[in-house]
């Protein structure tokens, strides 16, 4: 489907949805210039398609009441647009909305158009999203599925919780205000009484997990998107400085994802800087990259990598094998 025709479709949806609309609004939510739109209306007149105006201050273009779009009118990319959203839906959420998404993709694909069914067959084959997940996403299927209910239902759960420095689960109580999923774990995020403050909770790290009779009321002004902008602001951050060794300047490269700021050195070596919680999660940092990094900022980081390089070195003797 060619661009104008595109943006003819999604004219008559805007009008559809809502009437009485400026041509100036119009034209900004298409991308295109007024002299254009008046353009796209003398086209929708010729296809018998009726749209009025109304002059004064309220008035603006809409449909004759009662004009309808015929449903699933979809350009080749929107389908597919539809189809991959329904995939990454049962991609990351698993059971919890797999009959959903299949009976959805199901519904799709009984009434497209050869062309928009092709797209769809290509994006099938080749755009695909696959092993978004860090924990065994079947196991937690159950405590996804009873923190969605809650979150929706708004009721509070009770659980059983470990966190990363604690070896004894702790009993909390929580109003699940959203599910988060985050660089390939799920989260739930939500009031804790316990800390009487918005906290969150690794769901793998859930031991266990049951809803109460309480109900809670999600604040009005709520919002998770910056919650999470948020979240480790005000926590402090150790910064680092390694250098990559020239040989190893192409993995500096590859993960530059992980690095604040990079710089190329003379030698072609690397030096990189990067933020981390504390020390320990630094030496680790450090220790994946093994020989091909040199710690040089700070010294007490140098000092802890030495220690743990010592300690793996005391567990495996010479001939221990």
């Amino acid at each position: 489907m060619t661009q104008p025709a595109s943006r003819l479709i999604t004219l008559i949806m805007l009008l559809q949805l809502q009437p009485n609309q400026k041509a100036s609004d119009l034209a900004n939510k298409l991308g295109v210039s007024v002299r254009t739109l008046h353009r796209y209306f003398a086209s929708l007149d010729e296809m018998g398609i009726p749209v009025y105006t109304e002059r004064g201050p309220h008035g603006g273009f809409s449909l004759v009441r009662g004009y309808k779009m015929p449903p699933l009118v979809f350009t080749p990319q929107e389908a597919t647009t539809v189809y991959l959203g329904a995939s990454l839906v049962d991609e990351i959420w698993g059971g919890v909305y797999h009959a959903a998404a299949q009976g959805a993709l199901a519904k799709l694909d009984n009434v497209l158009p050869d062309e928009q069914r092709q797209e769809v067959a290509w994006a099938r084959r080749s755009l695909v999203a696959t092993g978004l997940h860090r924990s065994d996403l079947q196991a937690l299927g159950t405590t996804l599925e009873t923190l969605r209910r809650a979150a929706r239902e708004l009721q509070t759960v009770s659980l059983l919780y470990r966190s990363s420095n604690q070896t004894q689960a702790q009993s909390r109580e929580l109003d699940p205000y959203a599910l988060v999923h985050r660089w390939g774990w799920w989260y739930a995020v939500g009031y804790c009484h316990l800390r009487q403050a918005i906290r969150s909770f690794r769901v793998d790290r859930i031991v266990e997990l049951s809803m109460t009779s309480q109900v809670f009321q999600s604040p009005a002004d709520f919002d998770v998107q910056a919650y999470l902008a948020a979240e480790y602001q005000g926590n402090p951050m150790l910064p680092v400085r390694m250098r990559f060794a020239p040989q190893a300047a192409a993995i500096a490269l590859d993960n530059r994802a992980f690095w604040g700021a990079m710089e190329q050195q003379p030698d072609e070596a690397i030096i990189v800087t990067f933020s981390t919680p504390d020390l320990e999660w630094a030496a680790s940092t450090v220790l994946a990259f093994g020989p091909l990094v040199t710690v040089l900022e700070p010294a007490e980081l140098g000092t802890k990598v030495r220690e743990w390089a010592q300690a793996i070195l005391e567990l495996y003797p010479e001939n221990v094998f």
